[in-house]
């Protein structure tokens, strides 16, 4: 059976941030789009309808916590995994974002293996045939 890439989201308001992230996720396989905006981000999900959001926490004008409250509210036939990324580990950032409604909180700089192995377990959630943590043992 072929696998099914993972579609991935990345929203950030630094663009470079959001761009590296992608760089790295297109390189084991996944399908990405990247929004630097709230808002920008609430349409592209309707176009591309991710599995998994990755959502900068701090973003002006439509906070990450909003966003994920509001892709939350988003009704479709499968599941979005939304992941918090943040410079802010401390227990109220991680209350805020679980509030909201975000599967995980992953602090800035993102650890790649940690951010993979979510990614996998994800997969294997949405019964894909391979996971992302395969395809970088084999060095995709």
């Amino acid at each position: 059976m072929e696998a099914v890439p993972l579609r991935v989201m990345c929203v950030d308001d630094n663009q470079d941030a959001a761009d590296s992230a992608a760089v790295l996720l297109e390189l084991y396989g996944c399908e990405v789009a990247v929004c630097y905006d709230g808002p920008s981000a609430l349409a592209e999900a309707l176009r591309f309808s991710p599995d998994v959001c990755l959502i900068d926490f701090n973003m002006p004008g439509m906070s990450g916590c909003e966003l994920a409250e509001r892709l939350r509210q988003w009704r479709r036939s499968r599941p979005v995994f939304l992941i918090a990324v943040t410079a802010n580990g401390t227990d109220a950032a991680r209350e805020m974002t679980t509030t909201a409604g975000f599967d995980r909180h992953l602090v800035k700089p993102v650890d790649w293996s940690e951010l993979s192995a979510i990614l996998s377990d994800i997969e294997h959630a949405l019964g894909r045939a391979e996971g992302v943590s395969k395809r970088v043992q084999r060095g995709h």
